[in-house]
Parts: structure tokens; sequence; C-alpha cells
């Protein structure tokens, strides 16, 4: 069997009890960064495991030997450096060929960056688009956004922490002044979350140094959170 293993974002405490039975049994896990992931198992005293990097850059040769160890009766667990395997990390391409291949597959749920980011900003839940991570080259990052610019979704993304200011910014441009949540460091204790109107926080983060994971949410197209 092939397991798609959430882990947490940051705080050690969001790993479900499933989750660590199955990293418990595991014959092999395939994760992001061995050493992130052997500090988890350490965390919960679990004996380490056969392990191997699956990461972005040779997902398409070690997709291959996993799904192989799957074949031949290994219990395999998919992990990364927090949150779950596919979204914004290695995994996707793994899941899919396993579901083409009729490779039994479960997913194991834990805490998701996105989710947690999304109830902390305190927009609308109604609906929402994950958008990944935004393009870097100016055209691309405003179109990222202008796309979006009619829908009343509200919109999530994952950025850098030293790119906050200039997607804060295309987000104003391209959208107008919405309401907005700059989410850094979520679950961890450091965690913090600014609320504002985007022009109200681009000023926030100007030449302002962060540290640590960002997730940004913006109201979608509502006169309720726009002005």
């Amino acid at each position: 069997m092939l397991h798609i293993v959430a882990t947490p974002i940051g705080n050690l405490g969001d790993l479900s009890p499933r989750a660590l039975e199955i990293l418990k049994r595991a014959d092999l896990i395939a994760c992001e960064d061995t050493r992130r992931t052997w500090a988890l198992l350490s965390a919960f005293q679990i004996a380490r495991p056969e392990m191997i990097s699956y990461r972005q850059g040779n997902e398409e040769q070690t997709g291959e030997r996993i799904l192989r160890e799957v074949q031949s009766g290994r219990e395999v667990a998919v992990c990364s450096d927090g949150g779950y395997p596919g979204i914004s990390d290695p995994g996707y391409r793994l899941i899919r060929q396993a579901a083409q291949a009729d490779i039994p597959y479960d997913i194991i749920p834990g805490a998701s960056a996105v989710n947690v980011a999304l109830l902390m900003s305190g927009l609308s839940t109604s609906s929402f688009t994950f958008k990944g991570f935004p393009p870097r080259k100016p055209g691309a990052l405003h179109r990222f956004f202008e796309e979006e610019a009619a829908l009343p979704h509200t919109l999530i993304c994952f950025e850098s922490p030293y790119r906050i200011t200039p997607t804060l910014r295309a987000a104003l441009e391209a959208l107008g002044d919405r309401e907005a949540a700059v989410c850094i460091e979520l679950t961890k204790c450091h965690e913090r979350v600014a609320r504002g109107f985007l022009s109200d926080l681009i000023p926030q983060f100007d030449g302002k140094p962060v540290k640590g994971e960002v997730a940004i949410v913006i109201a979608g197209n509502n006169a309720k959170f726009s002005r």
C-alpha cells in the first residue's frame, strides 16, 4: 500500500494518531528532506526506517522506484516537509501514476496551511481558490491575479518571505483594494497574521525582513470586502 501522509506544518502536536501509526509501520518512507523527516520521527521516538529523498528534481526516477516497492508488497509512506504531499510539494505525479496503474493508495489527513490560512484570515470561506506559488516575473505575476479579478472566490497563495511586498503590490494593481491577510509561520511559536486592505498591508512589509513560511489570503470580487 502507498500512503500519502500529511505532516505538521509547524506544531508537532498536529500529527494525527493515524499518521503516527503509518510512519511507525512503514517499510520505506519517501520524503522531501530526510533530515527534517528524521527529526519528526525522532520527536515521536520512532525507530529510523529505510528512507529515501523524494523531491522536486528527482520525482520521476524516485517515483518509479516507490511504485515498484508498493507493487512488491511493501508499505511505503510519502510525506513532505509539512502539510500534504502534492499540494505545492512533490507528490502529484506519483499519485496520478498510482491512480492510472490501479496501484492502491490512501490519503492520511492532517494539517494544511491552505485551510489554516483561510480560517485565520477572517475572510469568506464559502468558496476559495488555492493558486500555489505566484510567478516571479512582473508581467506573469500581474496576470496571475488579473485572471481572478472578476471572480468571487477568496484567493490563497503561498509566497517566499522575501517577495511579500511585490506580490501584494501586484494584487492591488490587478484586483483593486481588497481585504487580505498575510499569514506567517502558521501553528508555530512565532505565528503572526497581519490583516487589512492591500494598500494598508504593503507598507507593513515594505523593506521589513520576514522569516518563515508565508501564505497570503485575498478577498474575492465582493463589494463587502473592497474599497
